[in-house]
């Protein structure tokens, strides 16, 4: 079995029946997609669907699914024949704005909008998830991480009266 790991902005497709695509999700939302016909597919790993470039609007997420697209249609994949899986969107930060949220609606409005299937969807909470993807069955596996341990501060040493410059 053979293996790629994606993280932020990052997307593999294959059509090998021992592929397998990870990666892990917080707020960020990963989009799989497959073509059961040529069994081939894809998954990416994505963050803030829409950013602000000097006062326009433009959608990175939407730039993450075409370039997903455009890699599975020279092994086979016809667009009407696509398939989707959503994971990811937790509310990583309490208090603050709620990305995951953002980012699991990016999701569901794109793959609504471009009559894309989704079968299976995994979104929301506060926790983490492990994805892993068969890209040529279209298979997902999906697992919720345990608690992430604790990041402690770094212990200062007492300063010197040496001055650094």
């Amino acid at each position: 079995m053979s293996s790629v790991y994606i993280v932020q902005g990052d997307t593999a497709v294959g059509t090998d029946e021992t592929l397998v695509i990870s990666t892990i999700l917080g707020s960020c939302i990963s989009i799989c997609l497959w073509d059961p016909v040529a069994k081939v597919g894809g998954m990416n790993h994505l963050l803030l669907p829409e950013m602000i470039n000097e006062g326009a609007h433009t959608s990175s997420g939407a730039v993450a699914m075409d370039r997903l697209i455009n890699q599975m249609m020279p092994l086979g994949a016809e667009r009407p024949r696509l398939h989707a899986k959503l994971f990811g969107g937790s509310s990583m930060l309490a208090g603050r704005t709620d990305i995951g949220a953002r980012n699991a609606q990016f999701g569901r409005t794109y793959l609504k909008n471009e009559n894309i299937p989704c079968d299976a969807e995994n979104v929301g909470g506060e926790r983490a998830r492990r994805l892993r993807f068969w890209p040529a069955t279209g298979v997902a596996q999906m697992k919720f991480v345990e608690e992430a341990p604790v990041l402690e501060e770094p212990k200062t040493e007492p300063a010197n009266e040496v001055e650094l410059f």
